[in-house]
């Protein structure tokens, strides 16, 4: 049975497509790349990823290209890294998964490492995302809210302000959303940030950097 589309393994193939679309890198740079850039592998083990890309590539998606120091010779005595690239198959399932826009992309998870490849989606792809998203926030809200009327009485000041600052970090991020979705509506071409997140891999991974920075202030500042 395939995994569903949300399903953590299926999101770091996504992942690691992605990030082989830019450049062939070897496991340490990807494992590297995930952890850093996607926050949602920061404690991706090699345990999880190498299982990952030996599944890739027995599907034909990826290729391993041999020791990296056939590019750039390591010091001696070092082991070999072997460099993966995409292959064609591997390029046309990363647009088939990209343009996914189904409910399994609205969650935390999914969301999170969705937004970082926006710069490569269609608008359309991008704004179903987003509405998405936002309606699974605006459930979550009136979940919370409908919780703080029935237990405010029972429970104590820090229990309380606890669940409003989930309440407001959840109001928030469709703050943020609106914001996203009015630049996204307000031209043809989508949002200012997907065209300059898009082409080269740099340009890419500064988009990814600067979502995840923008996302972090969003959600401290009170």
């Amino acid at each position: 049975m395939a995994a569903r589309a949300g399903s953590r393994s299926t999101l770091l193939e996504f992942a690691v497509l992605g990030l082989l679309q830019e450049s062939p890198m070897h496991g340490y740079e990807l494992r590297k790349r995930l952890s850093g850039a996607l926050g949602a592998f920061h404690s991706l083990s090699y345990g999880s990823l190498y299982p990952c890309l030996k599944s890739l590539e027995a599907r034909g998606e990826i290729a391993a290209l041999g020791a990296a120091d056939s590019v750039a010779p390591a010091l001696a005595g070092k082991r070999a890294r072997i460099v993966y690239e995409l292959t064609a198959e591997g390029k046309e399932r990363f647009a088939t998964m990209l343009a996914d826009s189904g409910p399994d992309t609205w969650d935390d998870e999914a969301f999170g490492i969705r937004f970082a490849f926006f710069g490569r989606a269609d608008a359309d792809v991008r704004r179903h995302i987003l509405e998405g998203r936002r309606s699974r926030l605006e459930e979550r809200i009136a979940t919370l809210r409908g919780s703080l009327v029935r237990t405010r009485e029972r429970l104590d000041t820090y229990t309380l302000e606890l669940q409003r600052h989930g309440l407001e970090s959840v109001e928030r991020e469709v703050r943020w959303i609106d914001d996203l979705l009015a630049g996204e509506n307000g031209s043809p071409g989508g949002s200012e940030m997907s065209r300059t997140g898009s082409g080269s891999g740099r340009s890419t991974t500064r988009a990814i950097d600067s979502t995840g920075a923008e996302a972090t202030r969003r959600s401290s500042d009170r």
